[in-house]
């Protein structure tokens, strides 16, 4: 490839920058388009409450979060790995460490000093960034249209990368308005679903007035034979956190086959029935059920209201019958919050729809990375790390820098 070439990329956000990184360090000149006032908006929000760059797992196992997609994005994270994306953070000057739970942050939490040394870096390698741009579809000769401040205009790339993100959050950038463009030029178009987002129940109304917003920490989740640890959030329309996220893939194929599911609670995952139930019947049977409940089993706050959802009185009568309910307390699901409200989302453009190089075969010079391609990935750093992935493999791709090979199986409609 000429080193003269000119590579315009759609969207800012960590995929898109990663990517422009690449190829300005490669040479080419690179012009980023974001159709919001700044970039990387999503990314900011994601660090919030600190940001978890990625995971400090072994890669094997890091590997398994991806679901469906392992076989496809394996040798993306191979390529780019937790490690690397840790000393990408360390040559920008943002130190990173490990958590107590294993996920990685930077030392000061925050994503914004990390955004802001990262747009220095791009400004220093000649990167442009455009702002205010939406991009609106392609010529016949698949160049990008975009809308900016002055009007429409032709961008003359001569390739380009889509990271134009997913739809969850679309206040931030993303809305998921580029399925249909691309939809109409032969690209097959997964539907876009929520993914990473709480699931809906229809509390009684005294559980949604009283204890909406209050944490419950040291559960366990269960369905369709799977449990998770972790901890979640009672909120007005249901459960939040990332316990109820990692269930959320069986989860969404339930509901949308069935109309709803049932996610079983476990107040005391580090206990059997037995040894609950022994506890129980040593305590003051005088005492009203919550005191026994917190004096046997340091379970106070929300337990007796969720163990009332799912039980009534009289089968929480016995010792052995109230150990038998906090084990496995019925949660009737009746849908996921909606593709807005979500953390991220799934589906998005068929990987049997791409080269292994990330170029989408229906359009040829055209490629694209993170969210908008078809795969997903829990909360814990998997996300971003695929998305910067995704980036550096799109760069890869375009510049003809040849990686391991992917199993690439596609998906099934």
């Amino acid at each position: 490839m000429p080193q003269t070439i000119t590579i315009t990329i759609i969207g800012g956000g960590p995929a898109g920058l990663i990517a422009a990184q690449r190829l300005a360090e490669a040479g080419r000149r690179v012009t980023v388009y974001d159709r919001m006032p700044t970039v990387g908006r999503k990314f900011l929000m994601a660090g919030r409450g600190g940001l978890n760059l990625t995971h400090s797992e072994p890669l094997d196992r890091f590997i398994t979060r991806y679901g469906p997609a392992q076989g496809w994005i394996e040798p993306l994270v191979r390529a780019f790995t937790p490690d690397d994306l840790q000393a990408w953070s360390h040559d920008l000057g943002v130190p990173t460490f490990v958590g107590s739970s294993g996920r990685v942050f930077p030392e000061s939490l925050k994503a914004s000093p990390l955004l802001r040394a990262w747009l220095g870096r791009l400004a220093q390698l000649g990167v442009e960034v455009r702002p205010r741009h939406d991009w609106i579809g392609l010529t016949d000769g698949n160049r990008p249209l975009l809308r900016g401040p002055k009007g429409e205009f032709e961008a003359g790339a001569d390739a380009t990368i889509l990271a134009l993100g997913g739809a969850s959050w679309p206040r931030l950038g993303g809305d998921g308005g580029w399925a249909p463009i691309l939809a109409t030029r032969g690209v097959r178009i997964a539907p876009l679903q929520p993914a990473n987002a709480g699931v809906e129940i229809a509390w009684s109304s005294h559980l949604r007035d009283r204890l909406a917003g209050t944490p419950l920490k040291r559960i366990a989740l269960t369905f369709a034979g799977r449990t998770v640890r972790g901890e979640a959030v009672i909120a007005v329309t249901g459960l939040e956190g990332g316990a109820v996220y990692a269930l959320g893939p069986g989860l969404r194929e339930a509901i949308a086959r069935d109309g709803g599911a049932v996610l079983t609670l476990d107040l005391r995952p580090d206990m059997n029935a037995a040894e609950i139930a022994d506890r129980l019947s040593h305590a003051g049977s005088s005492d009203s059920v919550p005191n026994r409940l917190r004096r046997a089993l340091s379970l106070t706050g929300p337990a007796y209201s969720l163990l009332r959802e799912g039980f009534a009185a009289d089968a929480l009568a016995t010792p052995e019958a109230m150990a038998a309910a906090i084990k496995a307390i019925p949660l009737r699901v009746t849908g996921l919050r909606p593709l807005a409200r979500a953390i991220s989302t799934a589906g998005g453009i068929r990987l049997d729809g791409l080269t292994p190089a990330l170029e989408l075969k229906a359009l040829p010079g055209i490629f694209a990375c993170g969210e908008m391609l078809d795969w997903e990935a829990p909360t814990g750093g998997y996300l971003l790390q695929g998305c910067f992935a995704t980036g550096v493999a799109a760069a890869a791709g375009l510049l003809g820098v040849s990686r391991p090979a992917s199993t690439h199986p596609g998906t099934t409609d």
